[in-house]
C-alpha cells in the first residue's frame, strides 16, 4: 500500500477518544485510509462497517440501539473493553450520528469514519458529536504521492516542494507532470498503464458519483441535469459564475443552479473560489469562480471545449485547495491576480512564464498589500529567466 500523506495525522488521532472522520469526494482513497488506519490498532477488539451495503444498512436503522449492540456482539465485538468500530461511508444511514453518539458517551468505544459529503459531515454529524471528534479532509493526489504511486524511484519529494525552477527536476518529471495534468489524481486512474484504461476508470467514477453520491445524499432523481450541468461547468473552468446566464444555457432556473452547484461542492466536486478583499472594495469583482477537484473528470467533461490553458490553471487550483484558503483577485476594469493563496500570497498561473510576468505580478500584489508572491509555470521558456515555480513542485 502506497503511503498518503495524510496517513502519519490520522495514526496519530488514533490515540485520542475522539472519533477520527475522514472525509471527501467518492474514491479518492477513503476506504483505503480506513483501512489502513484500522490495521494501525494493536488489539483485535475492532470492526469493519461497509455502509453501502444493503444488510449493514437495514442493521443499523433498527430504533432499538440495544438489538445493533447485539448484533456488534454477534461479529465479534466486545463492547464492555475498549474497542474500535469503523463506518465507512457514514452519510448513507442518517441516523447513524444519533447512535455514534450514544455508544460514544455509554461505552469505551473510539470511531472511525468516512462520509463523502462535506455539508453533511460538517454540519449534521457535527451537531450530532460536537466536541467528539476530529474531520480531516482527503484529496486527489497531490504530485507528490502521484510520483510514489508512479514507483518514480525520486527519493526526498519533500525538498522539492514548492523549489524554484530546477532544471534537472524539470526534465525527469516533466512528462510525470503532463499525465497529472490531463488524468489527474484518482489513485486507482495513476494507477493504469494504458490511456483507455484510465479514461474507462475516470468515466466510471463520474457515472458513480451522479448516480450514487448525489442521489443518495440529496435524494435528486435528476441525474440527466446534474450530468449536463458538469458538462457546462467543465468548459468553463476557472471563469466566474454568472448564473442567470449559465441557468438560461442549461434549462435550469436560477436557484436550482445554485444549489445543484452548492450540492457539487459539498461533495467535493469543485471547489467555489471566492473574490480577495481586505475592505469592502466596489471595483471588486463579487462573483465566484469555479474549478474542479480532479483535472482527468475535467477533461473528460469538457472534452476540446477545454484550452490548454484553463486545464492548467485548473491543475493549480486544484494543487493548492488542499494546502490552504484560496481566493481570486480581480477588479471590474480587468486587473486580476489569479489566486490569493491563504490570504497573504499573491499567484500568477501561467503556461509560459515571462520576466514581465513576474514585474506585473509583483506591481499588482504590492498594490493591495501582499509582499509575498509567486509566478507559476508549466513549460519554461528558451530564455534564461528562471524566477518562477514549475507547477510541479507545487506540493
Amino acid at each position: 500500500m502506497f503511503q498518503r500523506d495524510i496517513f502519519p495525522d490520522l495514526k496519530e488521532h488514533l490515540a485520542s477518544p475522539q472519533a477520527t472522520v475522514i472525509t471527501g469526494m467518492r474514491r479518492t482513497g477513503k476506504s483505503t485510509a480506513l483501512k489502513w488506519l484500522l490495521e494501525q490498532v494493536k488489539h483485535s477488539n475492532k470492526i469493519y462497517m461497509d455502509c453501502e451495503r444493503l444488510e449493514v444498512r437495514a442493521q443499523l436503522r433498527q430504533e432499538n440501539y440495544e438489538a445493533i449492540m447485539e448484533w456488534f456482539s454477534l461479529k465479534g465485538l466486545d463492547l464492555s473493553k475498549p474497542c474500535v468500530i469503523a463506518f465507512d461511508e457514514i452519510q448513507l444511514v442518517s441516523n447513524l450520528p444519533s447512535l455514534i453518539k450514544y455508544i460514544y458517551d455509554t461505552y469505551n468505544t473510539k470511531f472511525l469514519v468516512t462520509g463523502s459529503s462535506s455539508y453533511y459531515m460538517k454540519n449534521q454529524f457535527s451537531e450530532s458529536l460536537a466536541g467528539r471528534k476530529r474531520i480531516f479532509e482527503l484529496y486527489p493526489l497531490s504530485f507528490k504521492e502521484f510520483l510514489l504511486f508512479k514507483q518514480s524511484g525520486i527519493k526526498s519529494l519533500e525538498k522539492y516542494s514548492w523549489k524554484k525552477f530546477s532544471a534537472p527536476w524539470y526534465e525527469r518529471c516533466k512528462a510525470l507532470y503532463e499525465e497529472y495534468l490531463h488524468y489527474g489524481g484518482f489513485p486507482e486512474v495513476a494507477l493504469q498503464i494504458k490511456i483507455k484504461d484510465k479514461r474507462e476508470y475516470l468515466n466510471d467514477i463520474i457515472d458513480s458519483y451522479i448516480a450514487l453520491d448525489v442521489k443518495l445524499i440529496s435524494d435528486y432523481s435528476v441525474s440527466d441535469d446534474l450530468y449536463r450541468l458538469a458538462k457546462l461547468l467543465a468548459a468553463r473552468a476557472g471563469n466566474k459564475v454568472d448564473y442567470s446566464k449559465l441557468g438560461s444555457v442549461a434549462g435550469i432556473n436560477r436557484q436550482k443552479l445554485k444549489e445543484y452547484i452548492h450540492l457539487f461542492e459539498y461533495t467535493y466536486f469543485i471547489y467555489v473560489v471566492t473574490p480577495f478583499s481586505k475592505n469592502i472594495d466596489k471595483e471588486i469583482s463579487q462573483q465566484p469562480k469555479l474549478y474542479f477537484a480532479d483535472t482527468g473528470i475535467l477533461n473528460e467533461l469538457a472534452g476540446v471545449q477545454l484550452s490548454s490553458g484553463q486545464l492548467f490553471e485548473n491543475a493549480i487550483a486544484a494543487q493548492l485547495k488542499p494546502q490552504g484558503v484560496l481566493n481570486y483577485y480581480q477588479k471590474k476594469t480587468g486587473q486580476e491576480i489569479d489566486f490569493i493563496w491563504n490570504e497573504k500570497t499573491a499567484i500568477e498561473v501561467k503556461e509560459t512564464a515571462l520576466e514581465q510576468d513576474l514585474a506585473v505580478l509583483k506591481q499588482r500584489s504590492q498594490a493591495i498589500g501582499l509582499q509575498d508572491y509567486a509566478l507559476i509555470t508549466r513549460y519554461v521558456s528558451k530564455t534564461k529567466f528562471r524566477n518562477l515555480i514549475w507547477g510541479g513542485n507545487v506540493y
